[in-house]
């Protein structure tokens, strides 16, 4: 009895000790939350404005305009930018995302992933060993991307991904992503990044013209631009992985701690019946000692 006691006892003090180790991660998680979350409000209305100028020019330039990144070709070179976190104890925030990264090759990309010609780019690490243990072909030179998160990090990522693209390496470069919604709420998304995505039609089948005025001229500006959209776009998606992961590592350590909550709550309720059996068990026998002797 004194055996089940004491076993008890060290089962509360591991479950409390775990608790004590999840509320700090919770509040940790919040303050970077905080500051993760601020920076993609910020940025998403300007990233999403400036997308959709460029889906527009793209539309609409006169046809013997020549722009490469627009350029649609058949899809036979594939590059996949994938968004994970470094970390885990984020609950499923990084399963979800490879799921949703093997869905659309399986999807769109399943001929590409055969003859080889898929490539991953993995930003951070957990996408890359999942990948990797997997067989397929990953490329972790922008792997370490959140050690110290800037826009020129990011803006690399982006050049070299336009590069590849220009210089026909990739047919097709698509990025897989977690878009934050809240704490709570993560939406997992596939965005093309190249090809420049046109405008959609509308319902009677035709683009909206934009009234722009190029000045000095529509294909400096053009060179100029595209570039830099590029970069803010991808920027965007890497801060919104970075809310994700925050906000998920926020939730499930809130969990945990509830979880430990109710797991102590029983484990105390176990703790007092065996002492109260082995109270009753010590006064029997010294009920029985005492009318013995008196016997």
């Amino acid at each position: 009895m004194a055996g089940q006691l004491k076993e008890v006892r060290n089962r509360i003090k591991s479950v409390q000790s775990t608790q004590q180790i999840t509320k700090a991660m919770k509040m940790v998680s919040a303050a970077k939350l905080r500051r993760a979350q601020d920076a993609i409000i910020q940025v998403r209305p300007y990233a999403k404005k400036l997308q959709e100028m460029l889906s527009n020019i793209v539309s609409n330039v006169d046809s013997n305009s020549n722009i490469s990144l627009a350029d649609v070709r058949p899809v036979k070179k594939v590059l996949l930018i994938v968004i994970t976190s470094d970390r885990g104890l984020c609950g499923a925030y990084n399963a979800n995302i490879q799921k949703a990264a093997i869905s659309v090759i399986k999807q769109r990309f399943t001929h590409a992933h055969a003859n080889g010609n898929l490539t991953i780019w993995s930003i951070g690490k957990k996408g890359a060993e999942f990948f990797q243990k997997r067989g397929y072909h990953v490329d972790t030179r922008f792997r370490d991307i959140f050690l110290q998160l800037s826009f020129d990090g990011v803006q690399a990522c982006a050049q070299a991904a336009v590069k590849a693209f220009a210089e026909k390496e990739f047919d097709a470069v698509e990025i897989v992503y977690s878009e934050f919604k809240n704490a709570a709420t993560q939406s997992f998304v596939s965005e093309p990044f190249l090809p420049i995505p046109k405008q959609e039609k509308s319902a009677e089948g035709k683009t909206q013209k934009a009234d722009f005025i190029f000045e000095p001229s529509q294909e400096v500006l053009i060179a100029e631009l595209m570039p830099k959209i590029l970069n803010t776009q991808l920027y965007k998606a890497v801060l919104d992985g970075n809310a994700s992961e925050h906000g998920a590592r926020m939730t499930a350590m809130d969990k945990a701690s509830e979880n430990a909550n109710e797991l102590l709550k029983t484990l105390k309720i176990s703790y007092n019946r065996a002492r109260q059996a082995a109270i009753t068990t010590e006064l029997t026998e010294i009920v029985s000692g005492a009318a013995a002797l008196q016997g």
